[in-house]
């Protein structure tokens, strides 16, 4: 996937989460002051607008709020995969906390390895992670439980 674009991760705002993502660990921002949890990442907490955020590692589990099929690539680097799809994941700890992303059927499996035909609202994921690049690592998804058996 190197001609796709990638994220750019050296943004201020963001920079720890794909520092830990590199580290294989899944990190939502957190506010020191009131406790609010945030995805994406901001300068501020959206709640309190605290200016100054820290990081809160998550388990990394969760269930799957939505889903899509992608059959026309929006990009032609992406021709190769359709279809595929893409999975927006509530976060176990916290359910105003969603990722979007891709649902695989194994680590470093490509983002076309699982029948769309098992994938439902409401299945349990797992985060797994997938270096797409010299400095860019992404969060993706596992299915568990019995969506994985399905």
């Amino acid at each position: 996937m190197n001609d796709v674009p990638l994220p750019h991760v050296e943004d201020p705002d963001a920079l720890g989460f794909w520092q830990a993502a590199r580290e294989r660990r899944l990190v939502v921002q957190r506010c020191p002051r009131c406790g609010h949890r945030q995805f994406p990442p901001h300068a501020y907490c959206a709640e309190c607008t605290h200016p100054q955020m820290e990081w809160q590692e998550l388990s990394g589990r969760g269930r799957i709020w939505s889903f899509g099929v992608v059959h026309a690539p929006t990009l032609p680097q992406l021709a190769q995969w359709v279809p595929f799809p893409i999975v927006v994941v509530e976060m176990e700890e916290d359910s105003r906390i969603r990722m979007v992303g891709n649902v695989v059927a194994a680590e470093g499996a490509p983002i076309n390895s699982v029948d769309p035909a098992s994938i439902r609202v409401g299945g349990a994921v797992e985060v797994t992670f997938a270096d797409v690049g010299d400095d860019v690592t992404l969060p993706r998804w596992l299915l568990r439980g019995e969506e994985a058996r399905a």
